[in-house]
């Protein structure tokens, strides 16, 4: 059995933890902020840096490094060489939100999938986890990862557009979540082109002046960008005649 220790006890942290001392790994403890780090990587034959992408460098820095004991981040956007001067490094990221210990280990043992970069220890953890693995080199990291936030972080931000513009028409949020499921649904069985419907990929210019029109001013750029993004994707997707440009933010 090989051990880990982490440092950092937040979300991200905790529910590795969780899932991964219930798959077989001894995982010793944490370090925190108020904690000496030197020697964080002693004794261990992997310490895991579970703290903000900022941060990890410094974090990283603050270990005196060992030859036996790999250092892995869970950064999605950065690469190994922040993980300096440690001889054995990695990277985990799972695709996959943490909102907190219990949710997130249940969620890291469900079949998600990885990104692992450098030493092989990652690879082993993920699928000790059940996880689906894939190679991210260290350039393609940060493209990787903006595909995570919009897969995640985006679709939440645009939902909570959807409450803000719904309450002007005196409805809640739960009447469009069917609609929202339902969408991804047909992306998944059908894929993005195939999936998408609506006034852009019919070309239904004025539809769209309406709702510009009927939207509170604050939130006409980000309903101006979903329309760009659904038009470029219906541009690629049918054989129509799209105007080529969506109304103007004013």
């Amino acid at each position: 059995m090989q051990s880990i220790r982490i440092i950092g006890p937040g979300r991200a942290g905790t529910s590795l933890a969780a899932a991964l001392s219930a798959h077989g790994w001894d995982v010793v403890g944490f370090l925190g902020r108020s904690d000496d780090l030197t020697h964080g990587a002693l004794g261990v034959d992997v310490l895991i840096i579970a703290v903000p992408d900022d941060a990890i460098a410094l974090v990283a820095a603050a270990v005196a490094p060992r030859s036996e004991t790999t250092v892995v981040h869970l950064s999605g956007s950065l690469g190994l060489d922040v993980l300096a001067p440690h001889p054995r490094r990695g990277a985990l990221h799972p695709l996959v939100p943490l909102p907190n210990a219990a949710v997130g280990a249940t969620r890291l043992a469900s079949g998600v999938t990885f990104a692992v970069a450098g030493d092989p220890v990652t690879r082993a953890l993920a699928l000790s986890l059940g996880g689906r693995v894939v190679e991210v080199a260290d350039a393609d990291r940060a493209a990787y990862h903006a595909a995570a936030c919009i897969a995640a972080n985006h679709v939440v931000a645009l939902l909570g557009q959807v409450e803000r513009v719904a309450a002007t028409a005196g409805l809640d949020l739960e009447a469009f979540l069917p609609l929202t499921r339902a969408a991804v649904d047909d992306v998944a069985a059908l894929g993005p082109r195939q999936a998408l419907t609506g006034p852009a990929v019919r070309g239904d210019w004025d539809t769209l002046s309406r709702h510009l029109d009927a939207l509170p001013a604050r939130e006409r750029a980000g309903y101006q960008a979903g329309a760009a993004l659904a038009t470029q994707l219906a541009e690629s997707a049918a054989p129509i005649v799209l105007a080529p440009t969506i109304p103007a933010v004013v």
